[in-house]
């Protein structure tokens, strides 16, 4: 299992990307994210198709904190039930992955 992981999830607004981007870093359960978008996403929800605009939030964390990570963004997002995905980091310059570490631990 790789140590890194890049998790995803997406937002209606703006706002409510930055509100959970800030909480999820300043609880040091994600090194940090970015915020893009808007974006347009093609998508099934509740038995219908659709297309929107959506905020893509993307953190970066390791794989320990990503069960406190996933609770903490579950419990704080404003829909019943968003996506949120997690994909390994597989491979990246060395600094980078030692700032992930350095800013998830406890």
């Amino acid at each position: 299992m790789a140590d890194y992981l890049q998790v995803s999830t997406a937002t209606e607004t703006h706002a409510q990307a930055i509100a959970l981007a800030e909480s999820a870093v300043r609880a040091r359960l994600a090194a940090g994210a970015q915020i893009v978008g808007p974006v347009t996403s093609a998508f099934w929800h509740a038995g219908e198709f659709g297309i929107g605009e959506e905020y893509q939030l993307l953190l970066k964390t390791t794989t320990a904190r990503y069960p406190e990570l996933e609770a903490h963004l579950l419990e704080r997002h404003p829909w019943q039930n968003p996506e949120l995905c997690a994909v390994p980091i597989v491979t990246g310059a060395a600094a980078c992955l030692e700032w992930i570490g350095k800013f998830t631990s406890d």
